[in-house]
């Protein structure tokens, strides 16, 4: 169920805390079922490509010791685990209307596909793993019933790209093209996923500064454009892992890393304090 890959599913808190009502009890209430439900419906997917994936993690060189692939849960067990799961995200997001509701059923959907075929097709698996993100981001919003910027999801969509293809760079990097765990990297390069990431940092920090440029003109102090600061360091301090071929568990490098840690708070610190319109 990997719990500690739950960090991914704070995402769903973007949406809400972008348009400063993250505070609001109903609010918060319908942000927390959100992530509760992706939670869940996340444990679900991973189970099911752990089930999917059980020869290929066996020839990688650290997924050989997940549960299915070592050898400590059979197939049928994970399968049944998932639907549990599945059902039980689904009901709890019911709670917060139909809409979120609809969004995970996309959102499993796409991910099955991807256990079972999208993962195999270069670009395609990339889209489709940004879009779990996007859908994240999106969920705060849906079950919220928030409008949600268009500059909002161009900072989700290209940062997800950033950090997706960030991770196949750092794959490629560690165990290569001819390692027989991911059929995709075969037709990717160092260079064209460099260029990917590169490419995808630079949207991301552009519509990140557009868009705290706008919130800014409400405030009397410009917290959120004091927060492009914060934001452009620690999208550069998350490159050099990258560069350095470190990145292929994102989750890892948040946990690990103090000097990334302390910049995320003093972006969160910014971002709250421009919500809140202090000064």
């Amino acid at each position: 169920m990997r719990p500690w890959q739950w960090i991914k599913n704070l995402l769903v808190v973007a949406a809400p805390l972008a348009a400063g009502k993250i505070f609001a009890p109903d609010v918060a209430f319908s942000t927390a079922v959100a992530f509760v439900a992706f939670c869940l419906m996340a444990s679900a997917v991973y189970c099911i490509n752990d089930a999917a994936d059980v020869e290929a993690d066996r020839l990688h060189p650290t997924k050989r010791n997940r549960p299915i692939a070592a050898g400590h849960l059979s197939v049928s067990a994970a399968i049944a685990v998932a639907c549990v799961l599945a059902g039980a995200s689904l009901l709890l997001a019911w709670t917060t209307g139909g809409a979120l509701v609809v969004l995970l059923t996309i959102y499993l959907v796409l991910q099955i596909g991807y256990a079972k075929w999208f993962k195999h097709e270069p670009v395609i698996d990339l889209a489709v793993v940004v879009s779990g993100f996007l859908l994240r981001a999106v969920a705060g919003g849906l079950a919220a019933h928030l409008p949600i910027s268009e500059w909002f999801l161009l900072v989700a969509g290209f940062g997800a790209l950033f950090m997706v293809s960030g991770k196949r760079y750092s794959e490629l990097h560690t165990i290569g093209s001819e390692a027989g765990t991911r059929k995709a990297l075969v037709r990717y390069s160092a260079t064209y996923l460099r260029f990917v990431w590169s490419a995808a940092a630079a949207v991301t920090l552009v519509a990140y500064s557009l868009w705290a440029f706008e919130q800014a003109r409400h405030s009397v102090i410009p917290w959120h454009t004091a927060s492009i600061a914060a934001f452009t360091l620690g999208m550069l301090r998350y490159a050099v892992d990258i560069d350095a071929g470190k990145a292929s568990a994102p989750e890892d490098i948040v946990y690990a890393d103090r000097a990334l840690q302390v910049i995320g708070l003093v972006w969160l610190v910014l971002v709250g304090l421009g919500v809140l319109g202090v000064g």
